[in-house]
């Protein structure tokens, strides 16, 4: 591979490296999510253990925040999909 010519190789090279950079960063993304979700169906599992007449509600309340929450991650996904899959800035 020649570097030195017209640039053309070596900015396409750069393009797809920062693509594959961006799209590591961006599943990283899942890590929040995924700790947040933990963290949550764990005081759910402590609230109904306290109150198990309350288990309709805080199972309810729990699986729609960890909805909520697992859209980050999705999110991160796709914009790392879009990145490795889809080349947006390379000229031929």
């Amino acid at each position: 591979m020649n570097f030195t010519g017209s640039g053309e190789m070596f900015n396409d090279a750069f393009i797809l490296g920062c693509s594959a950079i961006g799209a590591g960063l961006a599943v990283i993304a899942g890590i929040g999510p995924g700790v947040g979700q933990g963290i949550a169906a764990g005081h759910a599992a402590a609230a109904v253990g306290r109150n198990p007449g309350a288990k309709g509600d805080v199972t309810g309340t729990m699986l729609l925040g960890q909805a909520v929450a697992e859209t980050t991650g999705l999110y991160g996904l796709l914009v790392a999909m879009l990145l490795m899959f889809v080349h947006p800035f390379k000229t031929n």
